[in-house]
């Protein structure tokens, strides 16, 4: 009994989509037309694939497991089509590269552009866990990430090394100082990232490994949340240093004893190092 393929890329776009009606608008079809090939599927298997409540649906735990194993059937497929059609040169096709942060991202894209400048490139920012997330559930390409990944599943490429400092607004005590020890940051109030930011991380082993304990004051999910609290003086953020924009009302300060430091690194999946976009970007960036 062959799984339909209408029916599965029916259930691949409602499931991606997050509603039906979405789904339907994806695919350019109806929306009955959709509902009736999700259901066929379901019926065909005996299985229930969507809560349904109204309007919102939810995955089953069969839902998602399917959703896994479809996201790579269909990349297999865009990759196969990729393949026939620029068979001996690669002239068009689409790219999604996931990142931390858009100052290295931009750069890459703008030069894989001028050589390919028929590509279809997207850029999806997050967070350090968020980006890796990305190329594990193939909703990326390719990543940006700033810290070292022990996964045999992942390859990665070192590209850049970027050092963490301080940043204060003029009001603080630290403003006319070009740099402070780590061991200052202790019982200060610090305005940092949430959780899985790769500043975040890295100041935090660091601080670890020097037996600083931090105090952070305030957790904001942005980065310019961060730099909009710091320049209200609310507390000390932290940054990569080519990440700083001058401002007027707000500096840098180096951390002394031993370089706090990102190494910036394009991820992707290791079997598919040979996708010919994913070679063609990392050759044209590196």
């Amino acid at each position: 009994m062959a799984i339909v393929f209408t029916h599965l890329r029916a259930f691949q776009a409602v499931a991606t989509h997050r509603g039906f009606s979405a789904a339907a608008r994806a695919l350019r079809v109806s929306q009955p037309t959709l509902t009736t090939q999700v259901r066929e599927l379901e019926e065909r298997y005996g299985v229930e694939l969507f809560l349904r409540q109204g309007r919102q649906i939810e995955l089953t735990e069969a839902g998602r497991s399917l959703l896994s194993i479809s996201a790579r059937l269909f990349k297999l497929h865009e990759e196969a089509e990729e393949l026939l059609l620029n068979f001996g040169e690669l002239k068009t096709g689409a790219l999604k590269i996931a990142a931390v942060s858009p100052f290295h991202a931009t750069d890459m894209i703008a030069r894989f552009i001028e050589r390919y400048p028929s590509f279809k490139v997207n850029m999806l920012l997050g967070n350090s866990d968020r980006t890796l997330k990305r190329i594990l559930e193939l909703e990326a390409d390719i990543a940006i990430l700033a810290h070292t990944i022990d996964d045999p599943r992942i390859k990665t490429i070192t590209f850049s090394t970027q050092e963490i400092v301080a940043f204060v607004n003029d009001d603080h005590a630290w403003w006319q100082r070009d740099e402070i020890e780590l061991a200052e940051l202790a019982g200060e109030p610090l305005i940092l990232r949430e959780e899985g930011s790769t500043t975040r991380y890295a100041l935090e082993r660091a601080a670890e490994a020097a037996n600083v304990a931090l105090t952070p004051f305030m957790e904001i999910g942005s980065r310019e949340g961060v730099w909009k609290a710091v320049e209200r003086g609310l507390g000390i953020g932290v940054v990569a240093d080519f990440e700083f924009v001058p401002h007027p009302r707000m500096k840098t300060l180096r951390i002394s004893g031993g370089m706090i430091k990102t190494e910036y690194r394009l991820a992707f999946l290791e079997d598919r190092k040979t996708v010919r976009s994913i070679k063609a970007f990392v050759e044209t960036v590196l």
